[in-house]
């Protein structure tokens, strides 16, 4: 008899996201994370794989988006220095 594995949960890393990256997107790759399992006790076993994967999809998502989000406030920061020591 074959075995199914449960589907990856990415509960922990949206949690992650949610709290170093961008909240938003994070929240919804929770959402989706904390459904798999539940789903897949129940043997919805496509159900599950889909929230998997929309979880996965959510805090991927996040977690670029917090990314630029750094690289252009280092850029922003990083001009604004630059311009106040070439003035002094």
């Amino acid at each position: 008899m074959d075995q199914i594995t449960p589907p990856k949960s990415w509960l922990a890393e949206s949690i992650l996201v949610t709290i170093f990256c961008c909240l938003p997107f994070g929240i919804v790759g929770i959402v989706y994370a904390s459904k798999i399992n539940s789903l897949f006790a129940a043997g919805q076993y496509e159900a599950a794989e889909q929230a998997s994967a929309n979880a996965g999809k959510w805090t991927k998502i996040g977690f670029f988006i917090g990314i630029a989000y750094w690289v252009i406030i280092a850029l922003i920061y990083g001009g604004t220095l630059m311009t106040l020591m070439s003035g002094m």
